[in-house]
This record gives structure tokens, sequence and C-alpha cells, in this order.
């Protein structure tokens, strides 16, 4: 399959550089697989739309401040870094435009006298090793760290941005991009909706290369998504498995919880602890745990949009993106939302 089939036309005034006023404010399209049909809802609406019972799977991974600016000792520029994964104490497998040009050896300065050498080059997509001169922790980020906002949203991050590309429920520090998904839901939402017998669980899987890295190839099964870790525990385990047993819907919320979901499930249970995913959902693919998602609207020709048009169908996921821009629904990770059942 071409990658091209899931490219969309997508006017750059729909998306979203801030996000919206107050969050959970956003506006919801309501798809129907079976049926085909579409309805213009809003998050408000959310409880309304679900049956009792559903058990709503939530990813609680926290955004670190990964993105970090450094001046090159020999030639005094600055590059931006974005950190992806922690290689050791000191050393970190990094994100840093024109990677391969850069030698290994070169050494870059950092806040609060901190310096960083690259180690290795050749990890490809833009990839290097970045070895700091003393352990880089999330609470010196938390200090010197950016928010890593996505290159689509075309300013600086602000300090609001702080509490808005964080969901509610964040806990385990590790990724390196927001799961989106989740920033529409307030503590409030969350408690009108186990109210009504919605029931929430959560489970962890760390955004990096896997969720973002966009499909370069030619067609999509040339295509190989990067390692992403997750954990699930047992109480979380056993009560999706208890769901499924009972015939009661598992709504994803998040295309990582899908991806966590589907990949710990064997044989009827789910894998306990920690793991270590790669899979890549594209059409055809028949789902084994997810009954239902929640997500946003994604970008062109991404890992993204080929696993919801895996879940709800291509063609009628790329009518209902042609109707969001008819509609001027807000795109991408401030924007808004869809539920598909």
């Amino acid at each position: 399959m071409k990658t091209a089939d899931f490219n969309f036309e997508l006017p750059p005034r729909l998306i979203a550089q801030h996000p919206s006023k107050q969050r959970g404010e956003s506006r919801l399209m309501m798809l129907d697989r079976a049926a085909k049909n579409r309805e213009h809802r809003t998050m408000r609406d959310l409880p309304s739309l679900l049956d009792p019972g559903t058990l709503m799977v939530f990813n609680n991974s926290r955004v670190r401040r990964t993105r970090l600016s450094g001046i090159a000792e020999l030639s005094g520029k600055e590059h931006e870094f974005l950190l992806l994964k922690r290689l050791d104490a000191c050393c970190w497998q990094v994100m840093v435009k024109r990677a391969a040009r850069m030698k290994v050896g070169a050494r870059f300065r950092f806040a609060d006298t901190v310096c960083a050498e690259i180690v290795s080059n050749s990890l490809g997509e833009g990839m290097a090793s970045l070895c700091f001169s003393r352990p880089i922790d999330d609470a010196w980020l938390d200090v010197h760290g950016h928010i890593p906002l996505p290159p689509y949203i075309r300013r600086a991050d602000s300090e609001a941005d702080s509490d808005r590309y964080q969901t509610v429920y964040a806990q385990a520090h590790g990724s390196s991009a927001a799961p989106t998904a989740g920033l529409h839901f307030t503590q409030a939402l969350l408690g009108e909706l186990a109210s009504i017998g919605i029931e929430s669980a959560f489970i962890t899987l760390h955004v990096g290369l896997g969720t973002f890295l966009p499909v370069r190839s030619e067609t999509i099964e040339q295509h190989t998504m990067h390692e992403e870790s997750y954990h699930i525990d047992e109480e979380t385990a056993s009560r999706i498995e208890g769901a499924k047993n009972s015939g009661r819907k598992i709504l994803a919320v998040g295309t990582t919880s899908v991806r966590t979901l589907e990949s710990a499930w064997a044989d009827g249970k789910l894998k306990r602890g920690e793991g270590s995913t790669s899979i890549f959902i594209y059409p055809p693919y028949t789902f084994n745990v997810v009954d239902a998602l929640f997500t946003n609207f994604h970008t062109p020709e991404s890992t993204l949009l080929m696993l919801v048009s895996a879940f709800a169908g291509k063609d009628f996921i790329l009518e209902s993106y042609a109707e969001a821009v008819r509609e001027n629904y807000r795109f991408f990770s401030y924007g808004d939302a869809m539920l598909i059942h």
C-alpha cells in the first residue's frame, strides 16, 4: 500500500498553534464504523456517548522537558537537541538537525555550565549519541529544558505549555512528546465519567520515535517502527482481561494506548510488567483488545493516521478528515478530538 494513499489536503490555518482556552472545551467528531456516519459534538457530550461499563484505558506517561539548546564550542553556533532515550547516567540518544555532519568529539555547552560531546553520529534518522559531563535527570531538565512542542507548532514554548502539553493524570516521566488524546480530559470530566459507570485504567507507554517519526518510504510495508517501552501493572491487566471476558467495551484513549494493548495481548491475556513494542498497525489489521478509540486528528502520511485507518477504514477516515476540514476543525496535538466506535 502506498504511503501517498494516506495524504490529505489541510489548510495551514487549521493546524492548532495553541490549545483551546479551557481544557476540555474542544470539538468532538463521533464516527460510527458500522453505519459509516458522523456526528459533530463537543467534549462536554462525551459522557452521554459512552455505554455504562465501558473501560477507558489511558496512557499516563509524563512529558519530559527534553528540548535543549547547546552552543558549539568551536563555532559558537546554537544547536537544538531533542533528548529521546537515556542510554546511561550521562548519555542520551538525541535528535538534532544534520546529525550525520556532526563530528564525533564535537562539544557543546549547555545551561548551568554543563558540557556534552557527540560520541556517535551514525544512528540514522537525524539521531546521535550525546554524552553530558554529568548525569542529566528530570530535576535538571525541569529547570533548563523546554517543552518539546512538535515542529508544526511554529512558536516557542511558553509557561502555559508546561500545563497544557501534559495530561492531568500524567505520572511516569519518560515521553519526548505528549500522548495528545489525553490532553482533552479534565479531572472534572474523569469524575463525571466515573459517576455514570465508566471505568478508567492506566498503562504507560513512553512516546518516542515509534510514535512521531514520519514514514519516508514509498510503501508503508517498507517502514520500520522504532521501539518504545511500556509498562502494564497487574491490577490494570486483570481489569482489562475481566472487561474483555464479560463483553464490556475497551475504549483506548490515544494511539499509544492502542499500540500498548495490542502489543501486550496474547492468548486472551495481557503481558504484565515492562515490555517494548515496535508494532506498526495499518490496514488490514484485526484488533484483539480495542473496541473503541478516542484520538486526535493526525498528520498526513503518518503511522498514526494509518492506525486509525486500520480501525475505521481508510476511505471512511479520509472522508471524515475532509469533512473536518470543511467544518473548520482544529488539527494535530492541540486540536480537536475524534471518537470512533
